[in-house]
């Protein structure tokens, strides 16, 4: 099972899901967004942690009916019961929201058993009492009836697209208030040291926004005097970021 180095997580940890997506740019990759989701729950701070994935494909009535949650095999509970701690469990159920990927029972117990936050490309039941819980929980809207009603939950740990997002698993899952974002697993040290080195930079172009400096030579950072600007100011605020390069870039 994929594993986070704890810099690695504390890095994603100060990050926005805004400058991830730029830095993904950089390194070839465009669809790393994953569009239409919302957070549901007031949990604060950044979601972090590895992909364990669950899929969904049409239900059929002859196959899903109630009775088959009885059986300890089933995939959903399977899934709920074995996703590690500080992982993220990600659902493909087809940007289909017409009926519940989970709910509030489900999610509770994935609380209880440390798992970082839950994402599906469906709808939650529940929500209300999915809002005011602590674990991080993003989908497309709320959505009442039973999943057995639309999804039959066919395997776990399979590459799935959720919102149009192929997710592996192991995949870094970064969410905020603003959405999610799925880094491959194999560069995820690499992305989470640029993207922390680029949130101090963008900290410093925003008091120079906030000074009424224009954005030429600043945003690209291309003019030598304000380069040097940046670097001084870099290194008086260094305390401000313990988890950034030794120098910049």
């Amino acid at each position: 099972m994929t594993e986070l180095k704890n810099l690695t997580r504390e890095r994603l940890m100060r990050v926005s899901t805004a400058t991830l997506t730029t830095v993904l740019f950089k390194h070839g990759l465009h669809n790393t967004f994953l569009q239409g989701l919302c957070p549901v729950s007031k949990a604060t701070g950044n979601m972090v942690g590895p992909a364990y994935t669950l899929r969904y494909i049409p239900a059929r009535a002859d196959l899903d009916r109630i009775e088959v949650f009885a059986d300890r095999t089933h995939p959903q509970r399977v899934a709920v019961e074995e996703c590690p701690p500080g992982h993220v469990l990600v659902m493909d159920s087809r940007g289909d929201p017409t009926a519940a990927s989970s709910g509030n029972l489900l999610l509770t117990r994935l609380f209880k058993r440390g798992v970082a936050g839950v994402i599906t490309d469906g709808g939650f039941r529940d929500s209300p009492e999915i809002a005011v819980m602590s674990l991080p929980a993003y989908h497309q809207r709320p959505s009442a009836p039973t999943n057995l009603i639309k999804h039959h939950a066919v395997d776990l740990q399979r590459p799935i697209a959720c919102a149009s997002v192929a997710i592996y698993p192991g995949d870094v899952m970064v969410g905020d208030a603003e959405g999610v974002v799925c880094i491959p697993a194999n560069i995820a040290d690499e992305v989470a040291q640029e993207s922390y080195d680029q949130t101090l930079y963008e900290d410093w172009v925003a008091t120079r926004m906030e000074a009424g400096a224009s954005l030429f030579g600043v945003y690209p950072l291309t003019d030598e005097d304000q380069r040097k600007e940046f670097q001084a100011w870099r290194k008086a605020h260094m305390s401000d970021y313990p988890l950034a390069s030794p120098s910049d870039h």
